[in-house]
């Protein structure tokens, strides 16, 4: 940690959790993603759906559970999950979810305790990629060691940190891509990652749509770009 980072970054008690995800056109998946967050929000966390403009009924599925709350928010990830913490108002940690991400039962209290004391303002899961290829286990093996050694984590290892470390970086850059390692990258000045072993659950739809070799070399080919200094832009139309 650098000199001075503790006294920068006081800690705060994990007890107002908000969980921030967004969303565009995942109609299919938004019931499941929310009932699975019930105990949570049960248990007083808060759940903010941040809709990028969905041409499905995304918001509309969103809005049948009680107590979440859907904001309309311009399309990007990273500025409907911005729009999604500017909305949590209060809550003194934020986490950030893919609706394709399904998080422990217990990541409140897990949650709680990576942040107690103020070693770590900023963490993440590890992860555990679902789908029929065996290679997935191995990519995610590789994910959560590269994670950990790098302090570098992915928007799939489902981030949290303070509202106090969210708000001193100035929230996630509002890039095409890269966003998640940009930011970890900024966080990275403020504390290592509390690299949580408790796995979340991502879905392989994108590695199983585009074959899973191919989308290991798009993906180093990409992060090699972007660490030589490529364009957000230019690498997000690559990615499409």
């Amino acid at each position: 940690m650098p000199e001075g980072a503790t006294a920068m970054m006081p800690p705060e008690p994990a007890s107002s959790l908000a969980i921030v995800m967004p969303v565009l056109n995942e109609a299919a998946g938004i019931e499941a993603a929310l009932r699975a967050l019930m105990p949570l929000m049960a248990r007083g966390v808060r759940v903010l759906v941040a809709d990028g403009g969905s041409a499905d009924d995304t918001p509309a599925r969103a809005r049948r559970f009680g107590g979440v709350e859907v904001i309309e928010a311009p399309r990007g990830r990273a500025a409907q999950m911005n729009a999604g913490a500017q909305a949590a108002s209060g809550a003194r940690v934020l986490l950030f979810l893919h609706a394709d991400t399904t998080l422990p039962p217990d990541a409140d209290r897990l949650i709680e305790q990576a942040l107690a004391g103020g070693r770590h303002v900023w963490g993440r899961f590890d992860v555990r990629i679902a789908g029929r290829p065996r290679m997935l286990r191995v990519v995610a093996a590789c994910m959560n060691v590269r994670s950990r050694w790098s302090g570098i984590a992915t928007g799939d290892q489902a981030l949290f940190m303070t509202r106090a470390a969210f708000d001193a970086i100035g929230g996630f850059p509002e890039q095409p891509l890269m966003e998640d390692i940009e930011m970890s990258k900024r966080l990275r000045t403020l504390s290592r990652p509390a690299c949580l072993r408790e796995r979340v659950i991502t879905s392989g739809r994108r590695w199983e749509s585009r074959g899973v070799w191919a989308t290991i070399v798009l993906m180093w080919r990409l992060r090699w770009a972007y660490w030589r200094g490529a364009s957000p832009q230019v690498l997000a139309r690559r990615y499409e």
